[in-house]
């Protein structure tokens, strides 16, 4: 029988492979703000974009966040439009991020951008190749990042000043912590992206051919039961060695132990050197997990021209050879309140105020609940998040006790926080389901914007204070 012509179907269902549906806001019955917010984010992007949907589960937050991206891409600033984009595709290829290089491809040529650039990192121009060393170290090792790095940039034929340097370091750590969010949210591809459709007749014949690199972000859930995925061969890793047969703690006995440490610290007092200490036991602790398997190393040609040097990756920070060379990076001696925010403010208009907005809103954002549980204050939780994050980047927060990560964080969610703040690319829908089994998905989301959060504020403090030392 004719079977007529080929229509194609879409290949996933709904903007996240991780996060169904049905927990997210219902676009038919949203109350005003979360409306006018998703308005807005269609008039940015021309599309209701999937990244959007799925943080509108927390409107006060993608506020601030559309807010900043639409200033760093399209508002007043040193970088012509059409570079913007262009360092944006760059960051994402570290991570393999094709949902974040298609829909930047296509900014880029709405910005009128030259077409021809589109073929990869050799067609740039010098100006933007120059800036592929610093997009790499702070994308994996961003201790490894000094004054010389900005030094090379403003010198030379092709240099950069100052204020476009910072505008780019912004752009970059934004990017490559969104794709942290992307691939820990499972983010789908945007159906008029390549791979974001798929003939249906075809789609077992394909199974057994290797998929591109366009499909590594994780395969949405009904691949994974016809034995699809991004690669045939290697449908999903294995259970990460550091976590197999752990069981989760409940999340009565988590507010347990947060009541505890409530109760505790108010009489208690540790010495600097004993806080020491207990930050470098969690930071070696980091250090052992295993990290996620790697996936195939076929990078697709569309995103691999525009990578260079791809097994430079993540190093755990506690292994980074002389402790003398790269020593801890403390708080105390350089903050975001006290120095990083006046400076990227001082050099590129304004972001420092955006920037420093969205960071307070990820930090503080809560509804005191967890899992079916009200009236919780979740404060030590998500504390201990944000600076177990940032302590894989090697950064200590002085006053803090490091005791409580291990309190309040499962090895198992330590794993998956690892995975996706480390090797984003690698995290997988068995990674997002098997931690806080009992939470609700709106709360893995939150946990997933501090990960975007606490991450790019590592990037961007290690990133200003080497201006800070090229400028002194």
């Amino acid at each position: 029988m004719d079977r007529g012509l080929s229509v194609p179907e879409p290949a996933f269902d709904g903007p996240s492979a991780f996060v169904p549906v049905s927990e997210l806001p219902d676009l038919n019955s949203l109350d005003e703000k979360t409306h006018i917010l998703l308005m807005d984010a269609f008039l940015q992007n021309n599309r209701l974009d999937h990244v959007s949907r799925v943080m509108a589960s927390h409107p006060s937050y993608l506020e601030h966040f559309l807010r900043t991206q639409h200033f760093i891409l399209r508002g007043d600033g040193p970088l012509p439009y059409d570079y913007r984009h262009l360092i944006a595709i760059m960051a994402a290829g570290r991570h393999q991020c094709s949902y974040l290089i298609n829909l930047q491809k296509g900014e880029f040529l709405l910005q009128g951008g030259d077409s021809s650039w589109l073929q990869g990192l050799r067609s740039i121009p010098g100006k933007l190749q120059d800036l592929y060393e610093i997009n790499k170290i702070l994308a994996h090792r961003p201790w490894l990042l000094n004054k010389t790095h900005i030094e090379k940039l403003t010198k030379g034929a092709d240099s950069w000043s100052l204020a476009e340097v910072v505008h780019a370091i912004v752009l970059l750590a934004h990017f490559h912590s969104l794709s942290s969010f992307v691939f820990s949210c499972g983010i789908n591809e945007e159906l008029d992206n390549v791979s974001g459709h798929h003939y249906i007749e075809n789609a077992k014949d394909n199974s057994n051919n290797k998929q591109p690199a366009k499909d590594m972000l994780t395969s949405s859930p009904k691949k994974m039961q016809n034995g699809g995925g991004k690669t045939d061969n290697n449908p999903s890793p294995p259970s990460s060695p550091s976590i197999v047969g752990e069981q989760e703690v409940g999340v009565e006995t988590l507010m347990e132990r947060m009541k505890r440490l409530s109760e505790k610290s108010e009489s208690y007092k540790i010495t600097q050197e004993e806080l020491s200490k207990r930050f470098e036991t969690v930071e070696s602790q980091s250090a052992e997990l295993a990290a996620a398997p790697q996936r195939s190393s076929i990078l697709d040609s569309d995103i691999g021209h525009f990578i260079e040097d791809p097994t430079f990756i993540y190093q755990d920070f506690a292994k980074r050879g002389q402790l003398n060379d790269i020593p801890t990076f403390r708080v105390q001696d350089y903050s975001w309140d006290d120095h990083g925010y006046s400076l990227v403010n001082r050099l590129y208009n304004d972001v420092g105020n955006l920037l420093d907005d969205k960071f307070k809103t990820a930090y503080n954002l809560t509804y005191y609940t967890m899992g079916t549980h009200n009236k919780v204050d979740t404060s030590r939780f998500r504390r201990a998040i944000w600076n177990y994050i940032q302590c894989m980047f090697g950064i200590r927060h002085d006053d803090y006790d490091y005791n409580e990560v291990n309190q309040l964080l499962e090895r198992s969610l330590k794993t998956f926080i690892k995975s996706a703040v480390c090797y984003p690319e690698r995290v997988t829908k068995r990674d997002y389901d098997r931690v806080m089994k009992e939470f609700k998905h709106s709360e893995k989301v939150h946990v997933n914007l501090m990960i975007l959060e606490a991450r790019m504020q590592a990037e961007l403090l290690y990133a200003l204070r080497a201006v800070m030392r090229y400028m002194t």
